[in-house]
């Protein structure tokens, strides 16, 4: 990873993560809202303070991890959900995560990797989603940066990144984004084959 856990673990030591929302986006909460099976297996990777996992874990969903290079977001989380398992908590580099996973969700880790990293995210997320499992989240729609995160881009970038790996399913203009972001980002969910 181009940014190691130091880089990350600093970002939230000095307050610099102004890509956090403050609270589960509009976007995921209402695909959340729509699943019906809560035995499902969840990967968030590059977690940050994971209000998503927060969410999914008061609507039933037990079958939660959480990934993050940094020890710092994952201690912040486990101070506002204690009764979350320990062991769904995962200090690891993205790319030595191993297991499957039912859905991966997709929410400002894209972005926080360097763009030389994107090919290589896309092919673990294959390996790590189970057969129809789904990718599913927000990209940011914009050029952003190019020499530190958040790097953006736009579909034309994107689809020919994913789509050798996924099939689409949907990948498109978000029409709920937060105020902020509105006009800012891409709703996409990609399946497994």
């Amino acid at each position: 990873m181009i940014h190691d856990e130091t880089y990350w673990t600093n970002r939230y030591e000095t307050g610099q993560i102004q890509w956090d929302a403050g609270d589960i986006t509009t976007p995921l909460k209402t695909y959340f809202d729509g699943l019906t099976d809560k035995s499902i297996k969840i990967l968030i990777p590059g977690c940050g303070n994971a209000y998503e996992a927060i969410y999914l874990w008061r609507q039933g969903f037990k079958n939660v991890y959480l990934a993050d290079v940094s020890k710092r977001p994952l201690d912040n989380f486990q101070q506002q959900v204690p009764d979350f398992p320990e062991d769904q908590l995962l200090q690891k580099n993205f790319f030595d995560l191993e297991d499957q996973y039912d859905l991966i969700v997709e929410q400002t880790f894209f972005c926080a990797l360097h763009p030389k990293e994107r090919q290589a995210y896309v092919q673990k997320v294959k390996e790590l989603l189970k057969p129809n499992g789904h990718l599913m989240g927000v990209l940011f729609n914009e050029p952003l940066f190019d020499n530190h995160p958040p790097y953006g881009g736009n579909k034309e970038e994107y689809l020919p990144l994913f789509t050798p790996y996924l099939n689409v399913v949907k990948f498109e203009t978000c029409y709920n984004s937060i105020k902020p972001r509105a006009g800012r980002e891409l709703f996409i969910l990609l399946q497994n084959s």
